[in-house]
């Protein structure tokens, strides 16, 4: 090889190296040698491996590189060349950090070998190993940055099932600590640029915002930011629309910890209306909740209707108990099926457990009635006043209470009126079609497009703009989970069950 040549080559080495990493240098030694090459550990496993050869005999030149690198621990030599059949393995111990080991290259070709090949492998050896070296170290970094952010997600996880005590320990070794009250965001990112924004985020916030990267929807980040933040802080989610412009932003109310969940739905709704407005960001308006409005007689329905899953025992010490159910309901009634990412767990392992929720509860969970009272049941159980309020005793010496005894309450009907009014107000949305009636046939077909588009007698995108259109109106979401269609069920139901006490 002549020392132009040469020196062309290793100035393209170091070209490759930089603009594409270890991957791209073997790629072109490959070319080079006709052959195979790839990168091995010490046992002979295969790391990167690339073929250019002819034949394309990758799989067999990779298994004859791997028997020879395994014989070379007790070798001491700084190269390596093996003859077999018509071929030549070549192989080059790299350079690495003392603390690590570093992997071998290995390049098998065809005889004759091209010329200067060995001399090129030599050449080739440093900025590969330069490579593989900040290629550990970003490796690394990935595995912690994938720690920390399953520990986030953790945490929130915790906190939105109403764990407190364990989220607080578990967030103990992150920053920052864990606010009370606060304020939930829900950014909506362009694709492929959320930890972009999650570090925009961080520092807008000053570093004061817990930040999660949502397991549920990929281009969702969740904010839990100091309810007692400064002017500046409370204005995040408009600056972070701001700097990023194709971000869309959800706030919600100031809520207390243990309401995280409650705070997460305010700002997914707040998400939907956000999309449709210039500056991209909303807040979630002030709203009543049915939970509290139910009060002590929903408590006790609240009790009764649950009571089968809350004392379930399982056959088997490794199938789900009551806890695990329950926190499996909960996860679905608010994100349907994209639960399975929510709890990672298998599709099959999801319906496997709603089948026994609803035998246990006696409920059909494909009905939005049932959802929706399901719904209702547990986040009165989650409020303060809820949980455990009913007691055994009260339970048999009463008689039952039904859904439609909860609804009937004047506090529930002032709930659902106000749920209600921004479809009938002078602010409702301006069309032929009547939203309440798109709104109640939607309901009446399970929440399911096709079904509503026939009922309705349009297309399918028809239904969809029409709803789209409502989002706006109601200030909350309807095509996405968590969706609105729960508190939309229970409202029309309270204002028919009033409306037939009525006419009694």
């Amino acid at each position: 090889m002549h020392a132009r040549e040469r020196a062309d080559d290793v100035l393209r080495m170091y070209r490759l190296a930089r603009s594409g990493g270890s991957r791209e240098l073997l790629h072109w030694v490959s070319g080079r040698a006709a052959g195979w090459a790839g990168l091995l550990d010490g046992d002979g496993t295969v790391l990167h491996g690339v073929t250019r050869s002819p034949d394309g005999t990758g799989v067999e030149a990779a298994a004859l590189a791997g028997e020879y690198a395994k014989g070379l621990s007790g070798l001491d030599a700084r190269s390596f060349a093996f003859d077999r059949g018509p071929h030549t393995a070549l192989l080059f111990p790299l350079d690495g950090p003392p603390d690590a080991a570093a992997p071998i290259l290995a390049v098998v070709a065809p005889r004759p070998l091209p010329d200067g090949l060995a001399i090129l492998l030599s050449d080739v050896a440093m900025p590969l190993a330069m490579c593989w070296a900040a290629e550990a170290v970003e490796r690394k970094r990935r595995r912690v940055d994938l720690a920390e952010s399953r520990s986030r997600e953790a945490v929130l996880h915790l906190l939105m099932t109403g764990q407190l005590s364990i989220a607080h320990q578990v967030a103990g070794a992150l920053k920052p600590t864990l606010p009370d009250p606060v304020r939930l965001y829900v950014v909506e990112c362009p694709a492929g640029r959320r930890d972009e924004v999650a570090r925009i985020c961080t520092e807008l916030s000053g570093g004061r915002s817990w930040i999660v990267r949502c397991p549920v929807y990929a281009r969702h980040l969740i904010l839990v930011v100091p309810a007692d933040a400064d002017a500046a802080e409370q204005r995040l989610g408009l600056r972070v629309a701001e700097v990023v412009t194709e971000c869309v932003v959800g706030v919600s109310e100031d809520v207390p910890l243990p309401d995280t969940a409650t705070g997460y739905r305010q700002a997914f709704h707040a998400l939907a209306v956000a999309r449709g407005l210039p500056d991209r960001h909303a807040r979630f308006g002030s709203a009543p909740d049915p939970a509290v409005a139910a009060g002590a007689a929903g408590a006790r329905w609240a009790d009764e209707l649950l009571h089968p899953l809350l004392t379930y025992l399982p056959r088997r010490s490794q199938d789900p108990g009551s806890q695990e159910l329950g926190a499996t309901l909960a996860s679905w009634l608010a994100f349907s099926s994209h639960a399975t990412q929510h709890l990672k767990i298998h599709r099959n392992t999801l319906a496997a457990r709603l089948r026994l929720i609803g035998e246990l509860l006696g409920l059909d969970l494909n009905r939005v009635g049932d959802q929706a009272a399901l719904d209702l049941a547990l986040r009165i159980r989650a409020t303060p006043t809820g949980a455990g309020k009913a007691r055994r005793d009260e339970r048999t010496a009463r008689p039952p209470l039904g859904l439609d005894d909860i609804l009937r309450d004047p506090a529930v009907r002032e709930w659902a009126v106000q749920q209600l009014r921004p479809l009938t107000g002078p602010d409702a949305p301006r069309s032929a079609a009547d939203p309440q009636d798109t709104l109640r046939a939607w309901l009446r077909c399970e929440a399911q497009l096709t079904q509503t588009a026939e009922a309705l007698g349009i297309s399918v995108p028809g239904v969809r703009k029409r709803l789209t259109r409502l989002e706006s109106a109601l200030g909350r979401s309807l095509l996405q989970a968590p969706s609105a269609r729960y508190d939309l069920w229970l409202a029309f139901r309270s204002l028919d069950a009033a409306g037939a006490d009525t006419a009694r």
